[in-house]
C-alpha cells in the first residue's frame, strides 16, 4: 500500500505513476527551494485545470445563468479558502511534504499553502489521466 493509497480513495483516482502524485505533494521548500522536483508548476497547471472543469460544470448545469454570476459562483469555488478546505477534507495537509523552516512557520496549516498543493494535486491527475 503506498503513502498515498488513502488520498488516492478520497478523491476516486488511482495513479497510474505515482510519482506525479509525489511531485504534486513536494513543496518547494522541501525540495531545497529548487523548482526541479517541488509542486509549483503542477500548482499553475491545476489553476488552469480547475478553472477550465469549475466553468464547464456552471456552463452546463445552469444553462440561463449569466456570465457574471458564473463568475461569481466560480470564484468562491476557486478560491483559496475554499481549496485550503478541500485539502484538508481529503488528508492533502497531513501528506504534504515540507522543509523544516516551512513546517516550523505554520505552512501545513496555512491557507495559501493548502490550497496550492491542492491545485497540483489536480494537475497531477491530469497529467496522468487525462481530462476525464
Amino acid at each position: 500500500m503506498s503513502e498515498f493509497s488513502q488520498l488516492e480513495e478520497k478523491i476516486g483516482y488511482t495513479f497510474k505513476d505515482k510519482s506525479y502524485l509525489r511531485g504534486a505533494m513536494t513543496h518547494s521548500s522541501y525540495s531545497g527551494g529548487k523548482n526541479n522536483g517541488s509542486n509549483e508548476r503542477l500548482e499553475f497547471l491545476g489553476d488552469a485545470v480547475l478553472e477550465l472543469c469549475i466553468s464547464w460544470e456552471l456552463f452546463t448545469r445552469f444553462p440561463q445563468a449569466r456570465e457574471g454570476d458564473m463568475t461569481r459562483v466560480r470564484s468562491q469555488l476557486v478560491g483559496t479558502t475554499s481549496l485550503a478546505q478541500r485539502a484538508r477534507e481529503t488528508g492533502i495537509d497531513q501528506l504534504l511534504r515540507l522543509g523544516r523552516g516551512e513546517e516550523r512557520q505554520g505552512g501545513r496549516s496555512r491557507d495559501a499553502v493548502l490550497s496550492d498543493v491542492f491545485e497540483a494535486v489536480l494537475a497531477s491527475v491530469y497529467e496522468d489521466g487525462g481530462y476525464i
